[in-house]
C-alpha cells in the first residue's frame, strides 16, 4: 500500500502520463501521415531493375560489360561481381573507359589489356590506342551493357565511350543496353554553349552544353537518333528517380567516379571549374579538393576572392586559399587562388561562375595567366572544353561576362527543343 498521498500522485500522474502519451503521438501522427494510399516510390538502379523486371533481355546471351567502380548495385555489389556470379547471366567480356574498369588509373593514362584478377574475364580498353570496340574485341559477345555514373557535364569522357560503344554495337549487329543512373547534378538544369561540330574531340563529341541535364540513358536515345548512330537500343529506366532530385536526395551512396570526383561538391563545380584545365592555371589536381580549389602562383588569393566576390555571382562565395598540389600543374609548389563554395545549389550557375573564374584571372594578370597552346588547326585545348573558339577571343578582347553568356543562348534554346524529345523521367 501507498502510506503516504505524496507517493500516490506520483503514480496517479505516471499512470495518467502513460495512457496519454499513445493518444498524443496518436494525434501527431493523424496530422502528419500522408493521404491514403500514399507510398513514397521505390528507388531502384537500372542494374537493379534489370536484375528483377528484365532478365529477359541478356538471359541465354553472352554479355559484355562496359563499366568501372561505379557500376554497382544499391548494395555496392559490383556489377562484375554480381553478373559473373549469376546462374541465369553469362558474362564473358568487360570493357573499361578511362580509369579503367577498377578504377586504378589516373587521367589521361593508357589502360592495356588484362585480365580481370577476380573472375578471370577478359578486360579491354576503351581509352587511348582503342576507344571504340574492334569487331575482334566484341567476336564473343551477343549483348552489350553499359553502366557507368555519369556527373553531367559534356567534356566527362564515359559518354564518349558510351557512343562509340553503340556505334560498334550498331556495325555488327549486337543489342546495345543502358542501365540507367541519375544525374549527380540534377535533370532540370542546362546550361553553357553548345558545342560546335569543328570542335568536336573526345572530351566533346556532339553538340550538346555543357551542362546537359540529362542521364546517360537519355543521352543514349538522343545520340542514337539525332546522330544517327542506329544501334539497337534499350534502355533500362531508374524507378523512383525525379529530374530535380540531386545525387545526395536518393537512398545511393556516393562512389568516386574517377579520381579527381571524390564528392557531389566537386560534381557540383565541375562544368565550370574544369574550363580551368584550358589554361595555365591549376584546376585543384593533386590536392584533397580538385576543381573546388583553383589558383597558381602568381596569383594574390585575397585580390581574387575580393573580385569573384564583387560579381556577385547567384549561389556561390569565394574564400582566399593558398594550397601546394602533390601532382599535376604546379607540383610542390605554393599556390594562391580561391576556394568555391556553393551556398545554394537551387541558383548555383557552375558554367557561369567558371567562365568569371578564367576571365577574372585573365584580366587581372595579363602577363602571366595563359590559355593552353593552340594545336595545328589553331585550336586550343579550353577551346575543345568550351566548345567553340569564340568564348577564347571575347576573352582576350575584353569582352563583358554578360555579352559573352547572351552569345549563347539561341543555340542553347534550340537545343532545349531537341532535349525535350528524349526525357525519360518527370
Amino acid at each position: 500500500m501507498l502510506k503516504k498521498p505524496w507517493m500516490f500522485a506520483i503514480v496517479f500522474v505516471l499512470a495518467f502520463s502513460a495512457l496519454a502519451l499513445p493518444v498524443a503521438f496518436a494525434k501527431h501522427d493523424e496530422k502528419t501521415k500522408k493521404p491514403n494510399g500514399f507510398h513514397p516510390p521505390r528507388f531502384e538502379l537500372g542494374i537493379d531493375v534489370l536484375l528483377k523486371d528484365r532478365l529477359d533481355l541478356i538471359k541465354g546471351k553472352r554479355v559484355g560489360l562496359i563499366t568501372n567502380p561505379t557500376g554497382v548495385d544499391q548494395n555496392l555489389n559490383s556489377d562484375v561481381d554480381v553478373l559473373f556470379h549469376h546462374p541465369d547471366v553469362h558474362l564473358v567480356a568487360l570493357y573499361g573507359p578511362e580509369h579503367g574498369v577498377r578504377g586504378s588509373e589516373q587521367a589521361g593514362d593508357y589502360v592495356p589489356y588484362y585480365i580481370d584478377e577476380e573472375t578471370g574475364l577478359p578486360v579491354y580498353s576503351l581509352y587511348g590506342k582503342t576507344q571504340k570496340p574492334t569487331p575482334d574485341m566484341l567476336k564473343d559477345v551477343d549483348v552489350l551493357l553499359f553502366d557507368i555514373q555519369d556527373v553531367g557535364t559534356r567534356f566527362y569522357t564515359y559518354i564518349y565511350t558510351m557512343a562509340l560503344a553503340m556505334q560498334a554495337a550498331a556495325e555488327n549487329g549486337i543489342p546495345f543496353i543502358v542501365l540507367d543512373r541519375p544525374n549527380p547534378i540534377g535533370g532540370d538544369k542546362v546550361e553553357g554553349p553548345v558545342l560546335d561540330p569543328a570542335y568536336a574531340s573526345f572530351v566533346g563529341m556532339y553538340p550538346i552544353p555543357l551542362r546537359h541535364g540529362m542521364t546517360v540513358g537519355e543521352l543514349a536515345e538522343l545520340f542514337n537518333r539525332e546522330f544517327h548512330i542506329g544501334a539497337d537500343l534499350t534502355v533500362v529506366k531508374m524507378k523512383g528517380w525525379k529530374r530535380s532530385m540531386l545525387y545526395d536526395e536518393t537512398p545511393l551512396q556516393w562512389v568516386l567516379p574517377s579520381p579527381n570526383m571524390p564528392t557531389l561538391d566537386t560534381a557540383l563545380v565541375y562544368p565550370g571549374a574544369a574550363l580551368i584545365e584550358g589554361t595555365n592555371v591549376s584546376e585543384g589536381r593533386g590536392t584533397t579538393r580538385p576543381f573546388e580549389l583553383i589558383g597558381a602562383p602568381f596569383i594574390n588569393g585575397m585580390r581574387l576572392a575580393d573580385k569573384l566576390n564583387d560579381l556577385h555571382l547567384p549561389g556561390v562565395r569565394f574564400r582566399s586559399a593558398y594550397f601546394t598540389p602533390t601532382f599535376s600543374k604546379f607540383q610542390n609548389q605554393l599556390c594562391g587562388g580561391i576556394q568555391i563554395h556553393v551556398t545554394d545549389r537551387a541558383t548555383y550557375q557552375p558554367v557561369l561562375t567558371g567562365l568569371a573564374i578564367v576571365k577574372t584571372i585573365h584580366d587581372l594578370y595579363p602577363d602571366d595567366f595563359a590559355f593552353r597552346e593552340e594545336n595545328a588547326d589553331g585550336v586550343s585545348y579550353f577551346d575543345q572544353l568550351i566548345g567553340n573558339g569564340w568564348v577564347r577571343r571575347d576573352i582576350e578582347n575584353g569582352a563583358a561576362l554578360s555579352a559573352i553568356v547572351k552569345k549563347w543562348q539561341a543555340d542553347l534554346k534550340a537545343f532545349n527543343k531537341t532535349r525535350a524529345k528524349y526525357l525519360l523521367y518527370h
